[in-house]
């Protein structure tokens, strides 16, 4: 039997389990057998190691552990499957086209007010200067106070005066004595004369002194006129309605005729404005009124007066003149408008807003606010076409006006411009158009624009306004 041979002992050592080997068996065994049998040992831990980490590799793939950018490799088919609708499904509903609300723009005529920035001036300043002199007796107004044409203003001691006036009328007899003295004379003389009793010598001179003394009487009629006037002169009145200055000579001062000065009158009715506009604007009303079958003038124009407040003046008023030259420095026009005054509400100095009506433009189209876009390429508006298709149309902004733009170009008469649901809209995108709902701040936008906003003058690029029925009306006295 081969059992207890030594190769048959190296075999059944072979095929028990490695971790079975005994320390006994390895210490029978000789030097050469031991270092085999470790040889063997380390070959298979190395064999285990490395198909546990193969297996751990691999599960690990499967499982989809994966660095950031590893993708999968798609299975044939997936996308397929990935797309395709449940079993019994028909497809999802397309989205409906959003609703919008549309205006279709018309070419009509439109009120064009324009604003600018003016102040109220005087037409002119009144001085008051005494024509006689002598001791000033007393002032009849408070400085600074209103006064009326004629109102007495001054008085000025007429003791002088009257004692002037008493020796031209004395005088004044006295001539008249003499002419009726000379007028006898040459009565009888001219007898005496045609009697030959009196030469003609003697008539020459009864004749020349009668003459002398009618003339007499004359010069001393026109010294008792001059002193009766010089003594009115010592009541000053007004010769104009205004107000007053603050300051005036103390009353018993002396004062000197024609020098002193006594008050300064600065007339309130009419109040002047003067505003300025650019000669650009003076350039297109000229083309405006070109193109018109009835071109526009001055009478046309009416104007309104509005005051810091928004209030307006209750009065219209008219172009009264304007410059024929532009001014170097602001480059505007000066122009002036005039308004009835008599209760002195527009003082001289007064800021306000002068509102120009009468101008329209013939044919325009006009598009709301709330319908134009701001970009970087300027204004547009989104345009629904025949077949209800969203475009976006770049358009140039004229005037300013009630309703919204005037559009000088980009759109055509007829075209439907979206209002409402402008942010809902893009390029080319299908749409629902509905007639747009008009604005609840049309009111208000109105009022506001009524007031004005910055013209486009020298003064401040005036917005132009509406000015229908903004603002409370201004009247009454002056405070």
């Amino acid at each position: 039997m081969t059992t207890g041979s030594p190769a048959g002992a190296r075999s059944r050592r072979s095929a028990a389990p490695w971790h079975q080997v005994g320390a006994a068996e390895l210490t029978c065994a000789g030097p050469t057998s031991v270092q085999h049998e470790t040889t063997q040992l380390i070959r298979r831990i190395v064999v285990l190691s490395a198909s546990a980490i193969v297996a751990v590799v691999a599960l690990a793939w499967l499982l989809g552990w994966r660095g950031p950018g590893d993708v999968l490799p798609a299975r044939p088919g997936a996308d397929r499957q990935a797309t395709a609708p449940p079993a019994g499904a028909t497809g999802a509903p397309a989205q409906p086209p959003p609703t919008v609300g549309v205006v279709e723009v018309s070419p009509r005529q439109v009120p064009l007010p324009v604003a600018y920035a003016g102040r109220i001036g005087a037409p002119r300043d009144v001085e008051i200067r005494p024509r006689v002199g002598g001791l000033l007796l007393s002032r009849e107004f408070d400085e600074g106070a209103g006064v009326k044409d004629g109102q007495v203003l001054f008085r000025i001691d007429p003791a002088t005066f009257r004692v002037a006036l008493a020796r031209a009328e004395a005088q004044l007899a006295q001539a008249r004595a003499a002419v009726r003295q000379a007028e006898d004379n040459y009565a009888r003389v001219s007898e005496l004369r045609q009697r030959n009793v009196a030469s003609e010598q003697q008539l020459e001179q009864a004749t020349g002194t009668r003459d002398q003394a009618r003339a007499a009487v004359d010069l001393a009629q026109a010294e008792v006129e001059a002193a009766r006037l010089n003594l009115d002169y010592t009541t000053i009145v007004s010769p104009v309605a205004g107000v007053t200055a603050l300051t005036s000579p103390a009353v018993g001062s002396l004062i000197q005729p024609q020098q002193t000065l006594l008050t300064t009158i600065t007339p309130l009715d009419p109040a002047y404005v003067n505003f300025s506009f650019t000669d650009q604007e003076a350039q297109d009303f000229r083309e405006l009124n070109e193109h018109r079958a009835k071109p526009i003038s001055e009478k046309d124009l009416t104007v309104e007066l509005r005051f810091g407040d928004r209030s307006r003046y209750d009065k219209p008023g008219r172009i009264d003149t304007a410059a024929q030259r532009v001014d170097q420095q602001t480059g505007t026009i000066q122009a002036r408008a005039v308004f009835p005054n008599p209760d002195g509400v527009l003082l001289p100095g007064q800021f306000v807003r002068v509102v120009i009506r009468g101008v329209t433009l013939p044919d325009a189209l006009v598009v709301p606010e709330r319908a134009v876009s701001q970009g970087p390429q300027g204004a547009s508006v989104y345009v629904v076409t025949a077949a209800n298709v969203a475009e976006a149309r770049p358009v140039r902004l004229g005037q300013e006006v009630r309703d919204g733009f005037v559009v000088t170009s980009g759109l055509q008469p007829g075209e439907r411009v979206v209002v409402d649901g402008v942010v809902r809209v893009k390029p080319g995108q299908l749409v629902r158009a509905v007639p747009a709902k008009p604005s609840p701040e049309g009111g208000a936008a109105a009022a506001q624009s009524s007031e004005g906003a910055p013209a486009t003058t020298g003064s401040a690029g005036v917005g132009s306004p509406d000015g229908s029925t903004g603002g409370a009306k201004r009247s009454g006295a002056r405070p």
